[in-house]
This record gives C-alpha cells, sequence and structure tokens, in this order.
C-alpha cells in the first residue's frame, strides 16, 4: 500500500504553492501527496497541472464578510465535515498537512478525530484563522519566524521557513553597474506600484543610471511601459509575469515588492536587499508584520502604504546610492534564508507519521549545500 500524506487548504498562492513545494520533496522521498481543497482556489489550477491527485470539498469562507459570511460558512464547513471523514477512511493517510485556507478545515478535524497526525504550516508572521481553530489539535507545527515558536506547546513549533519551489537557493551578491532594480508585483501586479514607482524611480537614481524590471500582472503593463518611456529610462523591460525569478532575483541589486511570505522566502533564499511595501488590506494585516520582522534582521526597509509620500523617496535614494547598505542587507537576508524548507518539512512530517524515507536527492536542486538549510528537527 502507497503511503499516502494529504495537503490540505489553498485558495490563494501563498497557501497553495508552499504545499507543491512540499508535495514534490514527499513524491522524491517516495511518499504519494493527495490535495484537498475546494472547488474555488487556485489548486484547481495549479494542483491537476503538477500531475498531483485533488479531492474538493464543497467549503466556503468564514472570515471578512460579518455575520452572515461567518455563519454561512460555519454551515457548509460542517456539511463538509460528513464527507471528509469517508475521504479519510478511503486515502487513509500516515499524516495531514494544513497549508492553512477556509478549505482545510473539515479534513484536518476528520483526521484529527481519526487519530490521524496533523501538522500546519504558518508562512506568515501571524496565524491565519483556520490554522488558529487547528492548532490545539496539530503535532507539529511548521512556522517562517523564529518569534513564532515559543507560541506553542514544547515540541509542537518549528521554525521551518516557506517551502519554495526548485530553483531558489543563494547566490554572492556584488553590487554592479549599471544598479539592477526589480519590482515584484505577484502573480495578480500591485497596482499602486505600478502606479508610483516609474516617477519616484527617476527621482530617487539622482543622475545615476539604473535599469528596471518591473513584474506588473496580466494586462497593466502598458501604461507602466509608457511611464518609464516618458521619464527617459533607457532600459525599462515591464513584462505582466517572470519566467525564471531565481534568475531576476539574481541579478537585481535591489528587490522592491509586496510582502507576501513566499515572496520573502524567494528573496531571502537568494539573499537579496529588499524595499518592501506591504499590501495594507492583508488579513490581520500580516504582510506589515512579515515585512516588520524581516526588518529587525536587517534585512529590508519596511515602507506602509500610508507613508509612501512621506518615506519612499529618501529610502528609494539611500538604497540606490549606499553599496554597503545594499551589501550588509543582502547577507542579512541570505542569513535569514531557508531554502531547503520544503525537503526540510517533507522529512519531518514523515518521521511524524512513521514513514521511512527514500533517499533522494534535494528536491530544491540549486538549494542542497546551503549553510543555511539544516534539517528540522523538533525541540
Amino acid at each position: 500500500m502507497k503511503d499516502v500524506i494529504f495537503i490540505a487548504g489553498g485558495g490563494t498562492g501563498g497557501h497553495v504553492f508552499p504545499g507543491v513545494a512540499v508535495a514534490d520533496a514527499l513524491q522524491a522521498l517516495g511518499v504519494t501527496p493527495v490535495f484537498v481543497g475546494s472547488p474555488r482556489g487556485l489548486e484547481n489550477k495549479v494542483v491537476p497541472a503538477r500531475g498531483y491527485a485533488l479531492e474538493l470539498l464543497q467549503v466556503s469562507p468564514m472570515t471578512g464578510g460579518g455575520v452572515k459570511r461567518f455563519v454561512q460558512g460555519a454551515w457548509t464547513a460542517a456539511r463538509a465535515m460528513g464527507a471528509a471523514f469517508p475521504l479519510v477512511r478511503a486515502y487513509r493517510p500516515r499524516a495531514v498537512l494544513s497549508v492553512g485556507g477556509y478549505a482545510a478545515g473539515p479534513v484536518s478535524l476528520a483526521a484529527a478525530a481519526l487519530r490521524v497526525p496533523l501538522a500546519l504550516m504558518e508562512p506568515n508572521g501571524v496565524m491565519g484563522f483556520t490554522n488558529r481553530l487547528l492548532s490545539p489539535f496539530a503535532k507539529r507545527v511548521y512556522v517562517a519566524w523564529e518569534s513564532m515558536v515559543p507560541a506553542f506547546r514544547p515540541g509542537v513549533g518549528v521554525h521551518a521557513g516557506v517551502p519554495l519551489r526548485p530553483g531558489f537557493g543563494p547566490r554572492p551578491y556584488a553590487p554592479k553597474s549599471p544598479l539592477r532594480v526589480l519590482v515584484l508585483g505577484g502573480s495578480q501586479g500591485a497596482q499602486r506600484l505600478n502606479q508610483t514607482l516609474p516617477e519616484v524611480l527617476s527621482r530617487a537614481a539622482g543622475g545615476r543610471t539604473i535599469t528596471v524590471t518591473h513584474q506588473t500582472g496580466a494586462g497593466r503593463e502598458a501604461p507602466v511601459r509608457a511611464a518609464y518611456a516618458s521619464l527617459g529610462f533607457e532600459v525599462a523591460r515591464v513584462v505582466p509575469f517572470l519566467d525564471d525569478v531565481p534568475d531576476e532575483l539574481a541579478k537585481a541589486d535591489l528587490v522592491i515588492a509586496r510582502a507576501g511570505a513566499s515572496s520573502l522566502a524567494e528573496i531571502c533564499a537568494v539573499g537579496r536587499a529588499s524595499l518592501l511595501i506591504p499590501f495594507p488590506y492583508a488579513a490581520a494585516d500580516h504582510q506589515a508584520q512579515n515585512a516588520l520582522a524581516l526588518e529587525r534582521s536587517g534585512a529590508c526597509v519596511c515602507v506602509r502604504e500610508a507613508d509612501l509620500e512621506r518615506r519612499l523617496l529618501p529610502e528609494l535614494g539611500r538604497l540606490l546610492h549606499d553599496d554597503e547598505a545594499r551589501s550588509a542587507m543582502a547577507r542579512a537576508a541570505m542569513a535569514a534564508g531557508r531554502p531547503t524548507a520544503a525537503e526540510d518539512v517533507a522529512r519531518d512530517l514523515m518521521r511524524m507519521a512513521g514513514i521511512r524515507p527514500r533517499e533522494a536527492s534535494s528536491s530544491n536542486g540549486a538549494q542542497s549545500g546551503s549553510s543555511n538549510g539544516s534539517t528540522v528537527e523538533a525541540p
């Protein structure tokens, strides 16, 4: 019989992509990953494309819409529990990993009730709603920030980092000429960054030649390209998406981005200085918490949207003109990175489930051999 581990949850890329990274590592070690999500989430596009099984439960969000949405979400979750128990009994998973999102709740609770070991993955600096509800039942909680470990029972909280897809690994930094700036708007793009950065970069450069690669999101590139052209940028590559993010990060002197957990993990895995502008409407303000946690390590500068007019130009000007400051931030970012998180989490899950791994090379290619990639061990 195959050793199956459920990966439960999804909805957004911040939940789905770390789960897929762990699935890749589990598969390389001889385990069969099976995803459990909802018909509404990004997992419906991403998971089948990677060749993994996906089971769907009819679940809806409980937060973000007042009492009515909470009641509706609780009702659908209760109904989904009726389908979750047969699903667990049919697959007989050795463990369940909740990656967060409302779809994770029913199957994780069903598994815990049936005495299947439950683990949680929390990539943000603030626990999400579903993972908070599930945490009393979890044998392991993998967190991105070491400061979160004491919040859990001894032996439960594990500082693991955020699992990444293959290709992200440390790239030594040396200042370049001309200076290269990379703007990452995320898969959906960041309209405020698109509208603000061309002019601010032009002013902050102060006569220093810079080249820009700006990822805008689908259908948003034309006005951004026109803005750079009107400001006299000789080299401004404006694209809706980037095919090779690890390589783009490696070529950058400075990264300007939102502060989603996966973006921060990617920046740190490669090791680059960054200026982060958290999305102000993220649940529980988790992007700001992510950015502030990284800023405390000296690896980035965090500028909130409410402070853009006052702080963005001087902070950007300082970073563009201070090679040593960027170099120090790059070193701090690399020290904070955990590029082997996917394999580390996979191996720890297997230990928790009592599965003996089939020896395999690192699931993250260039990540193996990183000095920051020690295997996760529960304390």
